[in-house]
């Protein structure tokens, strides 16, 4: 054989003759992972699978679990720093009548071309009952691209809601929230990055202010924090002007804006257990929702650590609701679609340790 043949030709052309070549083995195909070894990765699984599903808020109304999330699609819009990829455009409400009971879509609730004020991105909503009427709580942005609360009612918890024709007023940011205790309920929100908190300075829009970021507190300034202002007899106003709730750390301080594994960032929820208000929110860039306790929905309220530790995706949003004598923590990751725009809402239960902590829930199998 011709000496200038080099060797990879020369195996080829064993390879081609059928005869043995002494180059490396290929290394052997790596195998597919199945649905079933992707299920493993998760110690919860998603509630709905034929859509996208996010932002769950979940509460008690007739006997049945009723679960109001925002409704992800597929979008040609940019990923950036304000969320501009979550264009929704409607709500689906979904019901369970037991834990791990089959979960029912009740269909389209209210959808974005029936709220005359807004003009996109309907994010992560909210509900409550009051005398056998349902209000709808939800942000989206008006006009002029400003995050406003609207709210909308219906006869029955599943919907159709109708909105009212102007959002809430003196509401800003997103997030909405209902707690209620008794006959009062109260309206928590707020958000920062995208949700356009850092844009408010005395709850009034600064002009100027509509840069991505602009306005955030530096690392060594107070973070900003969620407002809170109990509903008018309407269920569609605020009976006063909104508050802040403060957080605190361990010593009584208020949680500075550089702490991003404490400090508030989104998706304020309240719940109470006994005499103590839980305050849960998402950390937002460090992806916890963590949690602080107080004696009054207003606070102040202390850290005491986390509630749900990071899941698949960017995002963290969650709700926690009492059932049939457990608790339970609902929240949304990745897993049916790998990508952060593309969430899908789980189920998990929720344990109150008897000294007031709650024990931290892992989405991910280790």
């Amino acid at each position: 054989m011709n000496n200038s043949i080099d060797r990879g030709l020369y195996c080829g052309l064993l390879i081609f003759g059928a005869l043995a070549c002494s180059a490396p083995k290929q290394e052997e195909a790596i195998e597919k992972p199945t649905e079933d070894s992707l299920a493993a990765k998760y110690h919860h699984q998603p509630l709905v699978t034929d859509l996208f599903t996010a932002d769950p808020s979940a509460h008690v109304f007739e006997g049945k679990i009723y679960i109001y999330p925002s409704h992800d699609i597929q979008t040609d819009v940019a990923q950036d720093d304000m969320g501009s990829h979550f264009d929704m455009k409607d709500y689906h409400v979904f019901s369970m009548e037991k834990s791990g009971g089959p979960v029912t879509d009740h269909g389209v609730a209210l959808a974005l071309e029936d709220i005359p004020w807004a003009s996109r991105q309907l994010w992560a909503p909210d509900a409550a009952e009051k005398d056998g009427k349902y209000y709808l709580y939800f942000p989206a942005k008006d006009k002029e691209g400003i995050f406003k609360i609207g709210v909308a009612s219906s006869d029955k918890p599943s919907g159709p809601f109708r909105a009212e024709p102007q959002p809430i007023s003196g509401t800003f940011s997103m997030d909405p929230a209902v707690f209620q205790e008794g006959s009062d309920y109260f309206l928590i929100w707020g958000g920062i990055w995208g949700g356009q908190l850092q844009w408010y300075e005395d709850q009034k829009l600064v002009p100027g202010r509509d840069g991505q970021l602009t306005g955030l507190p530096e690392a060594e300034e107070p973070a900003l924090i969620p407002y809170i202002s109990k509903l008018g007899g309407d269920m569609k106003s605020l009976s006063e002007k909104p508050k802040e709730i403060q957080i605190l750390d361990e010593s009584g301080n208020p949680i500075k804006a550089g702490d991003n594994k404490r400090r508030f960032f989104e998706a304020a929820w309240m719940h109470k257990l006994g005499d103590t208000y839980y305050l849960s929110y998402s950390t937002g860039d460090t992806h916890f929702i963590a949690y602080a306790t107080g004696d009054n929905p207003y606070g102040p309220f202390t850290y005491r650590g986390n509630v749900l530790n990071p899941v698949e995706g960017w995002t963290n949003h969650h709700s926690i609701v009492e059932f049939e004598g457990k608790w339970y923590l609902f929240y949304h990751d990745t897993q049916l679609s790998g990508d952060t725009p593309l969430r899908n809402i789980k189920m998990a239960e929720l344990t109150h340790n008897p000294d007031g902590t709650i024990q931290t829930v892992d989405a991910m199998r280790k």
